[in-house]
């Protein structure tokens, strides 16, 4: 339990890799907030929390809009009295070639990936730095360090995410707040299980270990990063991608 007597709260905690991460923390310890905008899910993984032997809150945010996450944070804080760990997670894709990519789906990305984190990074700080202690781990991607065919928009806010884990860890150090990132490679979830089978085939080829990750893969690691042992790690990028990327 050795994150027994820690607050946590991931964006996007009800489904994927959020899930994950939601229900390890949660095992080794935290009590849960989940900001998701799928109702639904995130009450299944509450449950599950409850399961653990741990508190859960979820509520209904859209990270990209600055009063609800605001909103969001009130509530956190008003249940739980603090923050100590920050998992910004939450992120959607709408892909297509740069010629093709519409207005609209450029900015909904970037506001819900990058803009996403940077308001609840924002509120999150805030309490922490009162508390001289925080723990803020970014969900990049390992695209934002090879880029990647009709995702500009996508690959361009996961590239964002690691100038802004830098940028605040340096600006936090002070503050007893570690801020690190972490790139997932191909990792399998309902987003990449709507990939055509030889779109996987080309990207299997192209990690050595000769596997997809798991969710869990990535949720090992924000556990670490989450711990108090960790805290001479800040502003970090981890890959987690079976050396898709090196």
């Amino acid at each position: 339990m050795e994150l027994e007597g820690h607050i946590a709260l991931v964006t996007g905690g009800g489904q994927g890799i959020g899930k994950a991460i939601s229900l390890t923390l949660a095992k080794y310890g935290a009590d849960m907030i989940l900001f998701e905008l799928n109702s639904e899910k995130a009450e299944e993984v509450s449950k599950d929390i409850y399961s653990l032997g741990r508190k859960a809150l979820s509520v209904k945010v859209d990270v990209s809009k600055t009063e609800e996450v605001e909103d969001g944070f009130r509530k956190a804080i008003e249940s739980f009295g603090r923050i100590d760990i920050l998992v910004n997670n939450a992120g959607i894709t709408k892909d297509a070639l740069i010629v093709r990519m519409k207005d609209e789906d450029w900015d909904k990305v970037i506001e819900v990936n990058l803009k996403g984190a940077f308001l609840c990074t924002r509120s999150a700080v805030k309490t922490m730095s009162k508390q001289r202690y925080g723990r803020i781990i970014n969900i990049s991607s390992v695209v934002a360090f090879m880029g990647n065919p009709g995702q500009v928009n996508y690959v361009a806010s996961k590239a964002g995410i690691v100038g802004l884990t830098k940028t605040v860890a340096k600006e936090y150090a002070a503050r007893g707040i570690t801020v690190n990132a972490i790139a997932p490679g191909f990792i399998q979830t309902s987003m990449t299980d709507a990939l055509p089978e030889q779109v996987k085939d080309v990207m299997l080829k192209e990690i050595p270990l000769g596997k997809f990750g798991s969710p869990d893969d990535v949720a090992n690691v924000v556990r670490f990063l989450a711990l108090k042992d960790s805290g001479y790690i800040t502003g970090q990028v981890i890959h987690v991608n079976g050396g898709m990327y090196m």
